[in-house]
């Protein structure tokens, strides 16, 4: 046992070596290099701003790793997007690099423990996706305090504007009064039509950036209020009424759906637990399945029909509201 965890150690450790050679590394020093350059110059005792440069987007610090990602938009942009919606500061290089490394490591750790190259394949397959699920579950977590703080947002531009503010000026009070994450998109939305984005172009790519219907909503009701006219205060007050009354519906769906919720996720951790249990009481217990050609079979229909039933009962607990 010693000289495959002194393997294991070592395979570690060149991975991550080479993670924070060619990733984290250059990361830091082009964000040191961004924080220079955007920082404020002082003439006469006050701070003056000097300007902002807006570069084009890299996908990563790494030249050829960058062009390799540009040439292919249709793999990079959908990575690009969900990083932007779960706000992690993080690049689609270090992104496809970790998933890229966890796979090789889910290989090598799956043949060293189990021996087969189908099992190292399997694991590795199920860590190459851990990166991407981390963001949607970061998305998950921005986009529902997102809409917790929405309504919000809408009475204080509904409060501002009947004070006598401008729309765009109620922007920016959403984006310095409430806290992120909603201040951080209010503020993009806000700084592009400052910079000279046509407003309805601003709109549409707020829409785009944030996967809620609530957004949908408002950007719809403001463009159509600015094309056809009307009292703009009044539109984003019945939208401030029907976001809460959806939210209120939205949470006596999860209040009645949580049995099932739970019901769903003991059923789906049920036998994955027990397999990792057996195989820790009774190390030898899978050895006949895993050398014999049916149990390997029996071993591939059990974890597709798991799969089937983990799909299955998503469908039955996630309730469209």
């Amino acid at each position: 046992m010693a000289i495959p965890t002194l393997i294991f150690v070592i395979v570690v450790g060149i991975v991550l070596g080479m993670y924070w050679m060619f990733v984290a590394r250059p990361e830091q020093a082009a964000e040191s290099t961004l924080r220079r350059r955007m920082g404020s110059a002082h003439v006469g005792g006050k701070s003056v701003y000097v300007g902002v440069q807006r570069e084009v987007e890299r996908l990563s610090s790494m030249p050829a790793l960058n062009s390799l990602l540009a040439s292919g938009a249709g793999i990079s942009l959908p990575i690009q997007r969900l990083i932007e919606q779960s706000g992690v500061k993080t690049t689609v290089g270090v992104v496809v690099l970790s998933s890229a490394c966890l796979g090789m490591l889910g290989v090598l750790i799956g043949q060293w423990r189990f021996g087969p190259l189908w099992t190292g394949l399997l694991l590795g397959a199920g860590l190459v996706v851990a990166p991407a699920g981390y963001l949607r579950w970061k998305r998950q977590q921005r986009v529902r305090r997102f809409e917790e703080l929405f309504t919000e947002a809408l009475d204080l531009m509904t409060r501002a504007m009947r004070a006598g503010h401008t729309f765009t000026t109620s922007l920016g009070m959403v984006a310095e009064e409430l806290p992120e994450p909603i201040a951080a998109e209010f503020k993009l939305l806000h700084d592009q039509q400052n910079f000279g984005m046509p407003v309805n172009e601003a709109l549409r790519n707020f829409g785009e950036r944030v996967p809620l219907l609530a957004a949908k909503f408002f950007v719809t009701a403001v463009l159509t209020q600015r094309e056809s006219g009307g009292n703009l205060t009044e539109v984003l007050d019945n939208l401030a009424k029907v976001m809460r009354d959806r939210f209120m519906v939205k949470r006596q769906v999860q209040t009645k759906s949580a049995h099932g919720k739970l019901s769903g996720l003991i059923l789906m951790a049920l036998p994955p637990a027990l397999v990792v249990v057996q195989s820790i009481i009774r190390p030898g217990h899978f050895s006949i399945m895993l050398e014999d050609p049916s149990g390997v079979q029996l071993i591939v229909g059990a974890i597709v029909l798991q799969v089937l039933g983990i799909l299955v009962i998503r469908k039955i607990v996630n309730i469209e509201y």
